[in-house]
């Protein structure tokens, strides 16, 4: 058993430190900046929206207040089987010439809306929104200011939880953001971020391909096709969207489900992810598969450890009952001072690793996860 503890701790310390420690060397030895400059190119911001009537204007002033030249710029909103009152929503902004609208009866799914969207898009680049987040107003313009570089051909922005006020949330799922933000950044300094953020990102219209109807993450087969043509997909932190930081533990959980479950489905609508042709296969395994087996490594320690009786592996193990008692007495909401930040640590740990345990599930049953609002 000592094999089996040493083998899933070493595991798991790869996952979360070794493959940064890797990025972070490669991008001190071989560094590739981006050649960034005020780049102004004409562009279409494409939304699906289904049953959003309470924010889809919030989301039209914020982007039709955008600090980006008024004539460049075009919204384009698929509304995807809405039964409240988005279309009308929408169709009352279609009286300024900037917003066009395009209503599916039927419910269809999102990546089904993009590829309509992405048809009539008239922009030299297509930007991906999402309906609920709010954009700063100098988000597109940084965001575009990466095209100047002819060796990108999609842009990531940043999302980040919290309140444009008050700054972004400190705990929770706050802290997971962080750290998958320094991975893509350090992903994007020397090469390609493996995937992109769903609530902005940005990419060349001619290299944007059809993406298959039932695609759960096309946030990361979009960007993969970039790279699969040639061109860089970088991260521009400084172009931000803002969310609300806690949508409601069962909400948030089944969306960790779906986007877990999306890094299943990849395998199977791209199975060349997988081969020696795609210039990221490292990194995509590194970054998106590994990860959905850290459970089995978590499982493999801690029964190894119920086995093993030098003192060691009796404190390794004390360690870990330790670390998932915080994590739920952070659930019950027991913790408070500065441990309290440990402690949903902890939480958020162990409820993504969860989901990723009921995403492996859901691949292995067949179990598909749909789109939703």
């Amino acid at each position: 058993m000592t094999w089996v503890f040493w083998g899933a701790a070493a595991f798991i310390l790869y996952v979360y430190a070794g493959y940064p420690c890797w990025l972070w060397v490669r991008g001190y030895v071989s560094p590739r900046p981006v050649k960034r400059s005020n780049f102004l190119p004409p562009v279409s911001i494409v939304i699906v929206a289904r049953n959003e009537e309470r924010v889809i204007a919030d989301k039209l002033r914020n982007l039709l207040d955008l600090n980006y030249p008024m004539g460049s710029y075009e919204v384009v909103v698929v509304s995807d089987g809405s039964t409240d009152r988005t279309a009308e929503v929408v169709a009352d902004f279609t009286k300024s010439g900037r917003v066009r609208i395009m209503v599916k009866p039927e419910a269809r799914g999102k990546a089904a809306g993009l590829n309509d969207a992405i048809a009539c898009a008239t922009g030299d680049v297509v930007v991906f929104n999402d309906a609920r987040q709010y954009i700063e107003p100098d988000a597109l313009r940084l965001l575009l200011a990466n095209f100047a570089d002819p060796d990108v051909g999609c842009a990531s922005g940043e999302l980040m939880l919290g309140d444009p006020r008050h700054g972004e949330a400190a705990r929770g799922m706050g802290l997971y953001w962080r750290i998958e933000k320094t991975v893509r950044e350090l992903e994007s300094k020397s090469g390609s971020v493996v995937g992109a953020t769903g609530a902005i990102y940005a990419v060349r219209r001619n290299l944007l391909v059809a993406v298959p109807p039932e695609t759960i993450l096309d946030d990361v087969y979009i960007p993969m096709h970039v790279v699969r043509q040639g061109a860089r997909v970088v991260f521009e932190p400084q172009a931000r969207a803002w969310d609300a930081p806690d949508l409601g533990a069962e909400r948030e959980f089944a969306r960790k489900v779906r986007t877990l479950s999306g890094n299943y489905q990849l395998l199977q609508l791209a199975p060349w992810l997988l081969r020696s042709s795609n210039p990221l296969r490292f990194e995509f395994v590194s970054h998106k598969l590994l990860r959905l087996l850290v459970p089995f490594a978590l499982a493999a320690a801690l029964i190894s450890t119920l086995m093993l009786s030098h003192p060691f592996y009796r404190m390794a193990l004390a360690a870990q009952v330790g670390f998932y008692a915080l994590g739920l007495m952070a659930m019950a909401q027991w913790m408070k001072g500065p441990l309290a930040r440990i402690a949903d640590a902890a939480l958020t740990f162990v409820v993504l690793n969860t989901a990723a345990a009921v995403a492996f599930a859901n691949f292995v049953t067949g179990r598909k996860a749909a789109w939703n609002r």
